[in-house]
């Protein structure tokens, strides 16, 4: 069991939609993984601050936010960051998914959230890109 506390950066320029995603996501997404700290940007230029400067394990974007939605934010932080961290958007419509390909985004959560498969996908990617552990 991990007791090491994973950075989420979740972006929205609506708090009611930064908060949706942190409560359908929780505080803890497996038993496996370790507690999550938030880090809410509510600009793009928060967004792009946070990443910078490193220390976020995932990032959550909202494929609907204003002016610049999560989408083009997802591929323009996936070409510009070496090593960038995984991305999960949150987007308004099943059909919808076929852009989060295009962003290059890691998976895609779809509104209305349903905690149990928000925290279960945000988990997937925390495993998936985790370091592998080196033991002798």
């Amino acid at each position: 069991m991990s007791t090491q506390t994973t950075r989420i950066l979740v972006f929205s320029h609506r708090p009611e939609v930064r908060e949706t995603i942190i409560t359908a996501v929780g505080r803890r997404p497996a038993p496996d993984l370790g507690r999550v700290e938030y880090v809410e940007a509510g600009a793009v230029a928060d967004v792009l601050y946070e990443m910078d400067n490193g220390g976020v394990d995932l990032a959550i974007l909202d494929g609907e936010a204003q002016p610049t939605g999560g989408m083009g934010l997802s591929r323009q932080l996936k070409n510009e960051i070496t090593d960038c961290p995984p991305i999960v958007v949150a987007v308004r419509r099943k059909d919808d998914r076929w852009l989060a390909t295009w962003s290059q985004a890691d998976a895609v959560l779809v509104h209305p959230l349903d905690p149990l498969a928000a925290a279960e996908t945000v988990a997937e990617v925390l495993r998936s890109t985790a370091l592998p552990v080196v033991r002798g």
